[in-house]
């Protein structure tokens, strides 16, 4: 008998290709998921457009809505970074507890969130003592809690994911040569931590910018205080269809932009690495 060689086949770049059946199949998903987003691009006109833009409610939502996601990521960052390296790196007892309270936010029903906050944060709320009387419901700080309390385990999911397929030999090597450890954070862990980082935070505001359920429960829908960009397009099907219609046209096409370049820009610095 012949020996088999080990050496694996080099693939073709027709073998590359989807062949016809499997873009067949994947068709009806793929429309699915395009028609409607197509259908609200041509639903409203340039014109209808430049004019819903200049609407005081617009531009007080979307001020808002970009505002306060800002200070989301930015709270994320600071205070998420180091729950998402010890969960990546450390193991300790009630890690796995820790790692399902992170999750709890992603599975659980945006009103059940809005419902938790306010119990917690309220003006009769759990811990209302130690606040001493500060009203944190119905203001832009409960727009900024609802946002980083859905939005904030999607950085952390995201970057422990990074800090844990880091090579442990890497960081030892820079050891024995002498750097600190805030200097192997700083020149090995995070470059090389760096695209889901930075995909755990578009996710993040992306998140943040869609949010509804729990900001319409905790923060009340009150123009130029409270009313994100989300909570605009609900009160406009009820009272102006074309304000709608451009904040849903606006978050559409900035989410589609933002994930479109993110995803481009880490995709090279992949093939870089």
């Amino acid at each position: 008998m012949k020996k088999l060689s080990s050496v694996p086949l080099k693939e073709s770049g027709s073998s590359l290709r989807p062949r016809w059946q499997i873009i067949l199949a994947s068709l009806p998903l793929v429309l699915f998921l395009l028609i409607p987003l197509v259908g609200l691009v041509f639903r409203i006109s340039p014109s209808n457009m430049m004019a819903g833009i200049m609407e005081p409610q617009v531009l007080q939502a979307i001020r808002l809505s970009f505002s306060t996601t800002m200070i989301t990521v930015l709270l994320t960052l600071l205070f998420g970074t180091p729950v998402a390296y010890m969960l990546a790196r450390k193991r300790f007892a009630g890690r796995t507890i820790l790692d399902a309270l992170i999750d709890m936010p992603i599975v659980l029903p945006p009103s059940v969130a809005g419902v938790a906050l306010l119990i917690a944060f309220g003006r009769r709320g759990f811990f209302s003592p130690i606040f001493g009387g500060l009203e944190i419901p119905f203001t832009e700080a409960a727009v900024v809690l609802a946002q980083l309390f859905v939005a904030s385990p999607f950085y952390i999911k995201s970057a422990a994911a990074g800090f844990a397929s880091i090579n442990r030999e890497l960081e030892q090597a820079a050891a024995v040569d002498g750097a600190s450890r805030l200097q192997i954070f700083r020149t090995i862990i995070l470059p090389l931590s760096l695209p889901a980082i930075v995909g755990g935070v578009v996710m993040t505001w992306a998140r943040a910018l869609g949010e509804f359920g729990a900001t319409i429960i905790f923060a009340g829908n009150f123009p130029g205080r409270t009313q994100t960009m989300p909570l605009a397009i609900y009160i406009g099907f009820e009272i102006d269809l074309n304000v709608a219609l451009v904040l849903a046209l606006i978050l559409l096409l900035i989410s589609f932009f933002v994930l479109a370049v993110v995803k481009g820009a880490l995709a090279r610095r992949l093939t870089i690495f």
